[in-house]
């Protein structure tokens, strides 16, 4: 089958002299930029990558960032993006639970790397001989074959690996270029930290279109005026991974607009928009502003909504499905309920990932038959629930545990595990809660001998094996947590205390 990888490629038989990635050690054509993705993909396969390999990724931002996953691809087989700049121990579970066979790195990295992942890794500055070997798939590529390991927040505490198969990403990707214009004129800001899938979107999206990918420090993204300075210098006029924290943040410096200016295109996902329209934000986007949804579990996106200039601030509204995904809406029999009533969120379609790995039983639990599709069709079991509007999907939150922040979908009982791993921690429940500004947090509510115990000693036990979207915002600290009549911990009770002790 034709990947987004060959898509790329044939820009650089068109065009190799256009300009692909811009950072700031300089700038990769597409002629350049296709040969180095070829390069490595022959080194990749020389070391046994096929169809169906688990090939994790490990690199800094910049142009390895772009080579690595798509060399991956190129060769047949499928990546795991994993963020350097992430607890090594946290790495070493998604590499686990992703079932990592290779690993692709550099000699600047490796060294503070302790991933469970057989024989030695292929090093991009360092790669090796590739004789006998060449760049094209080493087995035959089809639709349903694995493209990418994604990760969700799990509830046992240890993340669950998605598999996403080609016939989701491919699709998705050009029909991400094809519905927002994007083209050789298009100039993307890569935002989305790596490891994620947004990061897939906003780096492969406008380059199988033929157009430019501006990569900077990810510290720069969070300074405003160095922010503003990269998409003025660079002519950006496309944000493809914003989150709604993130423009509300922007919408906060006293010159937000023109942080924005000449950006003709802002996506957001991730999270409730809302909040950011109601505050009045909707003007900071002199452009379109393009509102998302969509689980991990369905190849990042599912529907978009392109919010008017005057919106509705007293709605989520998501909209409705991409091409060739299905959105059903259905009550505890899953049967469908009626326009304008309230039901949980089913996705059909290309975008449904093929399960978890090694987890049958959550896997069948998620991903059902689809009653109404034909045969073979399933959908995956959103745990969202929505109504269905005159602009079409209203989202309406969650009907399980699980929440998002900053962007990311956290189920808070892998912070709990993360607690309880702490030697003077008996007991700990963690909630969600939203401040002022309509961002949601975690409280950790915890039990124990923690006389002795700062805050700041809690959390930089949680720094060393979760990212920093899991990190509690605020310590409870409880002489007991209260119960259920069942003995279960009472989270509702928890919740109404508003964090208090």
């Amino acid at each position: 089958m034709r990947t987004f990888v060959d898509d790329i490629a044939a820009h650089a038989s068109v065009a190799p002299d256009r300009v692909a990635v811009t950072t700031p050690a300089g700038e990769v054509t597409y002629a350049e930029l296709t040969a180095r993705i070829d390069a490595l993909a022959a080194v990749l396969r020389a070391r046994g990558a096929r169809p169906e390999t688990v090939c994790a990724v490990a690199v800094e931002r910049g142009v390895d960032a772009v080579v690595a996953p798509a060399a991956v691809v190129r060769c047949g087989a499928a990546f795991l993006g994993l963020d350097p700049e992430q607890p090594p121990a946290r790495l070493a579970a998604l590499a686990r639970s992703g079932g990592a066979e290779l690993l692709v790195t550099t000699s600047a990295l490796v060294g503070g790397l302790d991933l469970p992942v057989p024989g030695p890794p292929v090093l991009l500055d360092r790669p090796g001989s590739t004789a006998g070997a060449d760049g094209r798939p080493g087995g035959p590529l089809g639709e349903r074959s694995l493209a990418y390991v994604s990760h969700t927040s799990g509830s046992t505490g240890e993340p669950s690996a998605v598999l996403v198969e080609h016939r989701g990403l491919d699709s998705y990707l050009r029909c991400i270029a094809r519905d927002y214009g994007l083209g050789p004129e298009t100039v993307a800001l890569q935002l989305a930290p790596l490891g994620y899938d947004a990061s897939l979107r906003d780096t492969f999206a406008p380059l199988l279109a033929g157009g430019r990918l501006v990569v900077v420090p990810r510290s720069a993204l969070l300074r405003p005026e160095e922010f503003g300075a990269v998409v003025r210098e660079h002519g950006v006029s496309a944000l493809l991974s914003t989150t709604p924290s993130f423009l509300s943040f922007l919408a906060g410096q006293p010159d937000g607009a023109r942080l924005l200016a000449g950006v003709r295109l802002v996506v957001s996902s991730g999270e409730s928009l809302r909040p950011f329209l109601a505050a009045g934000g909707r003007p900071l986007v002199r452009g379109s502003l393009v509102n998302q949804y969509g689980p991990t579990e369905c190849t990042m996106t599912s529907t978009r909504y392109a919010v008017p200039t005057r919106p509705d601030v007293l709605t989520d509204t998501v909209g409705t499905p991409i091409d060739g995904v299905v959105v059903r809406l259905l009550d505890a029999g899953m049967a469908p309920v009626p326009d304008g009533d309230v039901g949980e969120v089913y996705i059909g379609g290309a975008g449904v990932a093929r399960g978890y790995r090694g987890r049958a039983a959550r896997t069948a639990e998620r991903f059902v038959p689809d009653p109404f599709g034909p045969p073979g069709a399933r959908l995956y079991r959103t745990g969202d629930l929505a109504r269905t509007g005159p602009d079409g999907l209203e989202y309406l939150g969650r009907g399980d545990r699980q929440v998002k922040i900053r962007g990311y979908r956290v189920d808070p009982a892998e912070v709990e595990g993360a607690l309880l791993s702490h030697a003077g921690v008996t007991g700990a429940v963690v909630t969600s809660e939203t401040d002022a500004q309509g961002r949601v947090f975690l409280v950790a509510h915890v039990t124990g001998d923690l006389a002795g115990t700062t805050d700041a000693a809690l959390r930089a036990h949680l720094a060393a094996g979760l990212p920093p979207h899991l990190m509690p915002r605020r310590f409870v600290r409880l002489a007991q947590l209260p119960t259920t009549r069942g003995g279960k911990a009472d989270r509702r009770a928890l919740s109404q205390t508003g964090g208090r002790s």
